[in-house]
């Protein structure tokens, strides 16, 4: 589950080596997978013989792509390779093993590709820190339209040629690969796009590096997966009872706005929650009497009224933002919460809300549920980090791409750099959501989300994930393990319905994942 970035994988390669692994063992491993995942896709073509092209560059990707052609040509494949720049330039494990290619290198060309079944990219590794240029990016050029307009299939070596294995990010031209063979652990950029999408399928390979290097190298990033937080998942015992497993609490919208407060209450009741209240005005709650159940329902004016519902501190976890509109009353409930000892969850408007002055209705929620109070200015950002500076209870804030742009205006960079700096500057887990959901803490800890299916794109999902971290925060599990089971959980129920997914939908699937997930 570990994801080591550029400079991590680059230890644990020196922390192998220094162990008594010989650094030409790694590349002979390297580049034994790259064949390996090269012949599977041949065999798969159906046809023979399979005329597979080689592109290698100067470095040790290259090296590996010597290693795959000897290989491939042991195995009486049709293939030719190719190197960028001169094979008299080549140095140290690179340099050793063309010395073990017995076929002919040609001058890398466009033209070299003209007549490929099958592509391998060894041009250049994750750790690439400049746009491709001149004779590299002709080649990734020649190579891209050769897969479109040619149908030939291209296997890349550790990472696309051109995308950064930190990022998942591409300054210049990339490689848009069917496969992509990596080794020992996964990069960030392979899960976080557009790397994911240009990777292709993954296929991540043992090479003789020892698991203990992962102590020297201290990785800070993960996959999110069970084996990350399944530990921390609250099992009840044959004894408890409903006030063990926690009461959340939902705020909900004004009237014409409470069915997002619904779905995050179905959601922290589903994932585990003992009790689930849903508070609002009068109005609100006579409509949300009308349509729950198991959901508890109470009037809360405003603030003050957030603020004696949390009183009774067996009320341990609150969400606020789903429906509640992005004004000054909003800001000030988020604010009475965040004073009681509940954990809390922010969505939403309640992070709207705290945009700050200068951002008009359209830019802050596309005019949909945008309510201001006449006279009343938002809060700033300021404002809400300093009152969850001021609490030991744990906040979780759950934006979308545009609600943290609104609210973390200043971070830039790529993804995983822009959470975890949200998270530092906010102190709260901040969960940046996406196809590749970032989950960061403020301790530096930070996880990406890889199974999110696209039907997920519906009105509703975000209030059902908030829910749902919100209903484990009420079980008493870490905050950080938390958002990371949500995020999973919501993934896995929308992959249970499928295509012609709602919202609603995806409390009611909550029960087959979790009962597979505990098998």
């Amino acid at each position: 589950m570990e994801l080591l970035n550029n400079e991590q994988m680059g230890a644990a390669d020196a922390a192998a080596v220094a162990r008594g692994v010989h650094s030409l063992a790694l590349m002979e491993a390297a580049g034994t997978a790259v064949a390996d995942a090269a012949a599977s896709l041949a065999q798969a073509l159906g046809r023979a013989p399979v005329r597979i092209r080689i592109a290698c560059g100067p470095g040790n990707n290259g090296g590996d792509g010597f290693v795959a052609a000897r290989l491939l040509v042991q195995q009486g494949h049709d293939v030719r390779l190719a190197l960028l720049g001169s094979p008299a330039a080549l140095k140290g494990d690179a340099a050793a093993m063309h010395a073990r290619w017995q076929g002919r290198t040609e001058a890398l060309a466009p033209a070299f590709f003209a007549d490929a079944d099958l592509i391998v990219d060894a041009l250049f590794g994750a750790g690439l820190s400049r746009p491709l240029e001149g004779d590299a990016a002709a080649a990734v050029a020649a190579i891209n339209a050769h897969r479109t307009g040619g149908g030939a299939r291209v296997v890349a070596v550790d990472v696309p040629s051109g995308l950064s294995g930190s990022t998942g990010s591409a300054a210049g031209p990339v490689v848009e690969a069917d496969e992509t063979v990596t080794f020992f652990r996964l990069k960030p950029g392979h899960l976080l796009f557009p790397g994911r999408r240009l990777c292709g399928r993954v296929t991540l390979a043992r090479i003789p590096i020892p698991e203990a290097v992962l102590a020297d190298v201290r990785p800070d990033t993960f996959a999110n997966c069970p084996k990350l937080w399944r530990a921390h998942v609250p099992s009840p015992d044959l004894e408890a009872h409903k006030y063990v497993r926690g009461h959340a609490v939902v705020v909900s919208g004004g009237p014409e706005a409470t069915g997002a407060a619904r779905l995050a209450a179905r959601a922290a009741l589903r994932v585990g929650a003992g009790l689930v209240t849903l508070i609002g005005s009068p109005a609100a709650t006579a409509v949300n009497a009308v349509h729950s159940t198991a959901v508890m329902v109470r009037i809360a004016h405003g603030a003050d009224g957030v603020a004696d519902v949390l009183a009774d501190t067996r009320r341990n976890a609150v969400l606020i933002g789903p429906g509640a509109g992005s004004d000054a009353a909003t800001a000030d409930a988020a604010l009475a919460a965040l004073r009681a000892q509940a954990a809390v969850v922010l969505d939403a408007d309640a992070l709207t809300a705290f945009a700050g002055p200068g951002t008009d209705a359209a830019a802050r929620g596309g005019g949909f549920g945008f309510v201001r109070h006449a006279g009343a200015e938002p809060a700033r950002p300021q404002t809400l980090f300093a009152a969850i500076a001021a609490r030991a209870r744990p906040v979780v804030v759950t934006p979308h791409e545009g609600e943290f742009k609104r609210l973390f205006a200043s971070l830039a960079g790529d993804k995983l750099a822009r959470a975890r700096a949200a998270a530092r500057a906010s102190g709260a887990i901040v969960v940046l959501k996406g196809p590749d959901t970032v989950i960061a803490c403020p301790d530096g800890r930070a996880a990406i989300n890889a199974n999110a299916p696209p039907w997920l794109a519906t009105a509703g999902s975000g209030d059902v994930l908030a829910g749902l971290v919100t209903g484990l925060l009420a079980q008493h599990m870490p905050a950080f393990e938390a958002a990371c089971a949500a995020v999973w959980l919501h993934g896995e129920a929308a992959q249970h319905v499928g295509r012609g997914l709602i919202a609603e939908d995806l409390p009611e699937a909550l029960p087959a994942v979790l009962q597979q997930l505990f098998a």
